[in-house]
């Protein structure tokens, strides 16, 4: 190939690439001035910037603070809300208050209601809530705004819903969806979430049964940024979801869809989760989705969704969602089978293809995958290993974490040039038969035991049409074969980044193979090219480059700062106290609290206390004994029925607290109920660590315990009470954090924990 045809397809291949993220979604403008029945992303911003000035997890002053404002815009709209309050405890084991707010727009035909969903909590404790999920009840009120102003009877009653403490276990879904009366005339819900701060906004869907009524629906409505795929739709079902949706569909078969945004992961949960951080793109696609929805759902029959048959379906750029139904996944593969063989045949016919050659070109296919999968796979605990701070970003995501995705990208597609260099003297129609064979090998695998993923066959049957072209070149057409490249590029290149945003940089080695499978759906164009050996060494240059510039990046600033912890935690049976840290490298801020007596600990042998990735505490050391009144608790009732024991319990703080976690020894509980609020069967029997419950409180409330015991049993309850005040309690002088530090997120933090257990023979 002629170097300028090589530079010219090298850069419209890096072009293609790039289309396939920035069309994805909508690029923001200001527009506070657009007409009032158009949805503005400033509009949203500035409902966004009030809810999330302060933390407010339920229990916390602003949690108040974010419900009264919600409730005075919603009613500046004429809308009259009420509120739904209640005790939940959902399938996690966490109780907590919950109170929904809820308004409805009353459409002018009986049927089914649409449901606009998103939550109002944000995660306890220093998490600011701005996109999780500030900007899904911003997105929500500036909707409804917008829809108002239309000044249009819907078909469809459209309810509002913003549920509470949906971090603590779904808890207002929980409520809405078992315990008011609206719950039963509910048809679909749309339900705006999000877990980082920006990059596009996915669609989910959460069903039952098939999706393919849900995805002409879809498709019907017209959005302008669609993205998704039926991938995600597979694996998400596999997965034990949990989002507020979740809830419709397992309690009450209720369909929907979510979106959400993931992106940016570090910011999760932490105080980053800010106003400034938010990407305004983002929130403008959240409203792309909402406003052709809501316009679309409001007037269609909602009583007709249900369908057994699914879909695979898929989004790409100017075809916005390709779907077809699962009834073709195999007969596409057959037919790529066929014409796999009928092309090998015909080239070893007519001798333009070559039996040797073509096993020869197996072999650098398995040395980039083998060299591409090892490195992947071995990244993350290197990276760990040399920047042992990373082990402190519990999101498994660290600030350069886009540096690291691009550096190892570029890692595998230099050791690829490199390898079919050395097998460059195979000719490129030899080199195409592993590669497609490879690939449908992957086809069939997915066509059994993931069908979600079956849009992978398109790729391949570029693949196939290159080898009919390159196996009958006179002349080498570079612009064709690259044109037969983009179904790859398009579908590929978000999921190369997407598995580590999504899952961590232990995925990295998703990236590498993915980028190999890829380089070799290109080899149509780059096995033309000559100087694969200088562009192997080249992009090998740009690989460490990049990963120099992680390194010079891989320490902590003000705007990308360490997480960092610190507990007091006494114990009120010893009356000891120690301090605790769930830090693997200590910053200044708490290292004086450890010195040189601390104690390290392996990552299970600390105290176990609910997290998201069960952390443990990393060390801990002597503190000073400070005088902290431990809960009152009351034997109410203790009665024998039969065989079996039945226990009450009422448990009263005598502080200002924020949590009550309690664990029991190891014995079978049969029936239980927290505040009234019975147990499930499967929690009870399935429960981790023996945990009973955990309470997140409400205005210092009570606590109070019911179950049933075998007769006999002796009953041990292990209490940690938690208040998230340490560092403004007077008892304590502890130093503000420094700027380039913030709260270690999914953890119990900034916390005075007391420790007490209690027997009842």
């Amino acid at each position: 190939m002629k170097p300028i045809s090589t530079t010219i397809t090298l850069l419209l291949i890096l072009l293609a690439i790039y289309i396939s993220f920035t069309l994805s979604i909508p690029s923001y403008r200001s527009d506070l001035t657009t007409d009032a029945s158009n949805f503005s992303t400033d509009r949203a911003l500035k409902h966004v910037e009030h809810v999330s000035k302060q933390p407010h997890a339920v229990g916390f002053p602003a949690h108040v603070e974010v419900r009264e404002y919600i409730v005075t815009e919603l009613e500046k709209m004429g809308l009259h809300t009420s509120f739904q309050e209640g005790y939940a405890a959902g399938d996690w084991g966490n109780l907590s208050k919950a109170i929904n707010i809820l308004a409805r727009i009353e459409g002018s035909n009986e049927g089914k209601a649409l449901v606009l969903l998103s939550h109002y909590d944000s995660s306890p404790h220093s998490s600011l809530g701005a996109s999780d999920a500030g900007s899904g009840v911003a997105t929500i009120l500036e909707g409804i705004r917008a829809f108002l102003a239309e000044n249009k009877t819907p078909k469809n009653d459209i309810i509002i819903l913003f549920t509470d403490a949906e971090e603590l276990g779904l808890n207002g879904a929980d409520l809405f969806v078992n315990k008011h009366p609206w719950a039963k005339e509910v048809g679909l819900v749309l339900n705006f979430e999000a877990r980082g701060s920006g990059g596009p906004s996915y669609m989910l869907l959460e069903t039952n049964r098939g999706n393919s009524k849900l995805i002409k629906e879809f498709i019907a409505a017209e959005l302008q940024f669609p993205v998704t795929n039926s991938l995600a739709y597979s694996v998400y079902k596999m997965l034990p979801n949990d989002t507020d949706l979740t809830v419709f569909r397992k309690d009450r078969d209720i369909d929907g869809f979510n979106f959400a945004f993931i992106d940016d992961y570090y910011d999760h949960h932490t105080a980053r989760d800010n106003y400034a951080r938010l990407d305004r793109n983002t929130l403008a696609h959240q409203g792309s989705y909402l406003m052709p929805l809501l316009r679309y759902f409001s007037n269609s029959d909602l009583t007709d969704l249900k369908n057994p048959n699914d879909y695979v379906y898929f989004s790409v750029p100017f075809f916005k969602l390709v779907s077809y139904p699962f009834e073709w996944i195999y007969p596409m593969l057959i037919l790529a089978i066929l014409f796999f063989i009928v092309l090998l045949f015909y080239g070893l016919q007519n001798k333009l293809l070559n039996a040797n050659n073509i096993v020869k070109g197996f072999l650098p296919l398995l040395l980039v995958l083998i060299i591409n999968c090892g490195v992947g796979f071995y990244s993350w605990s290197f990276l760990k290993w040399i920047y042992p701070q990373y082990n402190d970003m519990l999101h498994g995501f660290t600030y350069n974490g886009y540096t690291y995705i691009l550096a190892f990208v570029l890692f595998a597609t230099s050791v690829c040039f490199w390898a079919y260099h050395r097998f460059r003297k195979i000719e490129t129609a030899n080199l195409l038969v592993a590669p497609l064979f490879l690939w449908l090998l992957i086809c069939g695998l997915i066509a059994s035991y993931l069908p979600g993923a079956s849009f992978f066959i398109f790729p391949v049957f570029a693949l196939l049409a290159s080898l009919l072209i390159v196996m009958n070149l006179k002349v080498i057409k570079p612009y064709l074969l690259f044109f037969l490249t983009i179904p790859a590029l398009f579908i590929y290149a978000p999921l190369i980044k997407i598995f580590p945003v999504g899952l961590g940089l232990k995925m990295i080695v998703a990236t590498t193979l993915l980028t190999t499978l890829t380089f070799v759906l290109l080899l149509p164009v780059f096995g033309f090219y000559t100087k694969k050996k200088m562009l192997a060494f080249l992009i090998f240059v740009l690989f460490v480059g990049f990963m120099v510039s992680a390194h010079f990046s891989s320490g902590f600033t003000k705007d990308n700062a360490k997480p960092s912890s610190l507990l007091y935690v006494l114990n009120a049976d010893t009356n000891t106290a120690q301090w605790a840290t769930y830090d693997h490298t200590l910053i200044d801020w708490n290292k004086n609290y450890f010195g040189t007596n601390k104690k390290n600990l392996e990552q299970n042998a600390a105290v176990i206390l609910s997290s998201k990735y069960s952390t443990g505490f990393s060390y801990i050391a002597e503190a000073p004994l400070k005088t902290i009144l431990p809960p009152t608790i009351e034997k109410v009732r203790d009665t024998v029925i039969g065989n079996e024991r039945l226990l009450e319990i009422c448990i009263l703080p005598q502080r200002n607290v924020n949590r009550l976690e309690i664990f029991t020894n190891d014995i079978t509980i049969k029936k239980g109920s927290v505040n009234g609020i019975p147990l499930s069967d499967f929690y009870l029997e399935n429960r981790k660590s023996k945990k009973l419950i955990t309470h997140y409180i409400s205005q210092n409330d009570f606590t109070e315990l019911e179950f049933t015991v075998p007769m006999g049993a002796i009953l041990e309850l292990t209490l940690f009470e938690a208040s998230n005040d340490l560092l403004e309690n007077p008892l304590f002088s502890i130093p503000p954090r420094p700027e380039n530090s913030i709260p270690m997120p999914f953890v119990l933090n900034d916390a005075i924990l007391l420790t007490k257990t209690v027997r009842f023979d």
